[in-house]
């Protein structure tokens, strides 16, 4: 008997946990990293890590800014780790213990350390991880993954990340060390900065059509509410 659960279960589970509707710009965002971390969850070569739990937080959170109401944005990220049966207090316990560590070293040093070249007695955790990846033929790779090293690497030294060349050779390294393809890592990184642009872009664009928007309302309620002159008497 297969018990895999299906994307539907998953979907089902989401709309079940938050009941509010979804602004229509950021529904696909949403069922997009949801449909990602359900495949991966029913994959038998993934396995979680805390690397991969900053990549979730941090697509999810980059994404979501500006979400109103606001105070939907922690029901949705907690709909979507259950929605999979994971806690979703692991998962941000997790993204800010790393943060704090990246933000503590030089950046040189994390990505020795993300490279395997360096060892550093900062994270026993996070050290026990990058060991069995890097000793795992078998590691499954993943887009999220990477948005959590690109970062960790931001966390430390957020120039660098803006620096086509040196972030460049730092995720080359980290490839290298975690024996992970280059070309995969790159690409995925590209695609989420350009998509990290065309959300700006658009909420920029959505911002400008309400604020339009409500100025009509305005001259509409001050026209209505505007007495008629009346009519002149001089004939």
């Amino acid at each position: 008997m297969n018990n895999v659960r299906t994307v539907s279960d998953t979907k089902r589970t989401f709309y079940n946990l938050h009941t509010r509707p979804i602004n229509t710009i950021y529904r696909r965002v949403v069922e997009e990293l949801m449909v990602e971390m359900h495949l991966l969850s029913v994959n038998i070569d993934f396995s979680y890590n805390s690397i991969y739990a900053l990549g979730v937080v941090t697509t999810f959170d980059r994404f979501m800014e500006g979400y109103q109401p606001e105070r939907d944005q922690e029901s949705i990220f907690n709909a979507l780790c259950r929605a999979i049966e994971k806690d979703p207090q692991h998962y941000r316990q997790d993204a800010q213990r790393l943060q704090a560590v990246a933000k503590g070293l030089p950046v040189k040093d994390l990505i020795g350390w993300l490279g395997q070249t360096t060892y550093l007695d900062r994270d026993a955790d996070l050290q026990a991880q990058l060991q069995a990846i890097a000793n795992n033929p078998n590691f499954k790779y993943n887009r999220l993954f990477a948005i959590g090293v690109f970062s960790l690497l931001e966390q430390s030294d957020p120039e660098l990340v803006k620096d086509e060349k040196q972030l460049t050779e730092a995720l080359k390294a980290i490839a290298a060390g975690l024996h992970l393809s280059n070309d995969k890592l790159n690409k995925d990184l590209e695609l989420y900065r350009s998509n990290l642009d065309k959300m700006a872009q658009a909420l920029i664009v959505m911002a400008d059509m309400l604020s339009a928007d409500r100025k009509k309302r305005e001259q509409r309620k001050q026209q209505s509410t505007t007495p008629a002159a009346p009519p002149s008497s001089n004939e």
